[in-house]
């Protein structure tokens, strides 16, 4: 059963509406076929208009959206289930928190890793709720140096609240294992593109969030802290959630403005939670075209560029 958010309860009702219209004309044999276009109609525009004047915060809550496709998803859909996950970091264990493994895009091998969520409550336990341990950190780095070992292009799908902040994650060096991510990531030698599907929270979102081409979802956030945990700093409570959220200049459009993003992917007019196939469409052709583009230019100048790009972002005097 699908969920809505509350700005969302407009469309539920049109919905609702529409269903109850199809059983109508099939229980009654009853033509209704200009009443159910009627409805789609009014639904269209109505999504059109709830799409287009999301504020910060609805935002965020669309990024965690319970029906929102995750990593796993994504790379189902793209390689067409020609995709062999990889396991564990070869120090301590393998991290469910971090996937990653070799799969298909168009006949051509690619190295695809993200942060996986849960779909129900146990999932999300099994998974750490899509917040990495070091070794998930550093199964992603040997992932990516393999990779680069046998030449083939990286993707990284980032979606989470943060890197696990728990004392024995601290303990096993959280902090070294994103900076060692963020120093190897800028040398790789082959294409390195990063999309943030969901939640790009933090030194967590970094951690496997250096690239050649970093891409955002329409309805994603990314930011240094949640709106939540800023509130909770400034304010010492949650409820100015939403007023931190506009603060933060956390949403797509935001980070491309700034520059700290290089495009936003459009998503399907309902939404991503809405429209998954559409969605996984969308996202596969932005990959295709930015790796053909990469490609084109040699590995030393990608490097240079990479570096200057993040070299450049953010404010300083």
């Amino acid at each position: 059963m699908a969920t809505y958010l509350d700005f969302e309860e407009p469309l539920k009702e049109l919905e609702e509406k529409i269903l109850q219209t199809k059983e109508i004309g099939e229980n009654t044999e009853v033509d209704m076929s200009d009443k159910i276009k009627e409805l789609e109609k009014k639904l269209t525009k109505e999504t059109k208009e709830v799409f287009s004047k999301l504020t910060p915060w609805q935002r965020v809550q669309l990024s965690r959206h319970p029906d929102r496709p995750y990593t796993l998803a994504y790379i189902e859909a793209i390689t067409g289930g020609k995709f062999q996950e990889l396991h564990g970091d070869r120090n301590v264990k393998d991290d469910k928190a971090m996937v990653g493994g070799f799969g298909m895009l168009d006949g051509e091998t690619v190295m695809f890793i993200g942060q996986q969520k849960g779909v129900n409550t146990k999932m999300r336990q099994f998974r750490n709720f899509g917040m990495p341990n070091p070794e998930g950190y550093r199964k992603a780095l040997r992932l990516m140096k393999l990779a680069e070992k046998f030449n083939k292009p990286i993707v990284t799908f980032i979606d989470t609240p943060g890197a696990f902040p728990g004392l024995e994650a601290e303990e096993r060096g959280q902090g070294e294992a994103i900076a060692r991510n963020i120093y190897e990531m800028m040398r790789l030698k082959v294409p390195v593109i990063c999309i943030i599907i969901g939640e790009g929270a933090s030194g967590g979102a970094l951690g496997i969030g250096v690239g050649d081409r970093v891409l955002m979802l329409e309805n994603t956030w990314y930011s240094v802290i949640s709106p939540e945990s800023c509130s909770s700093i400034l304010w010492r409570s949650w409820e100015y959630k939403e007023t931190a959220a506009e603060a933060l200049k956390l949403t797509s459009k935001d980070m491309k403005k700034l520059g700290i993003v290089d495009d936003v992917i459009k998503e399907p007019q309902s939404g991503a939670h809405r429209d998954h196939e559409g969605t996984f469409e969308i996202v596969k052709k932005e990959i295709a075209k930015h790796l053909k583009d990469l490609k084109k230019v040699a590995p030393e100048k990608r490097i240079d560029a990479r570096i200057e790009a993040f070299s450049k972002r953010g404010v300083w005097k």
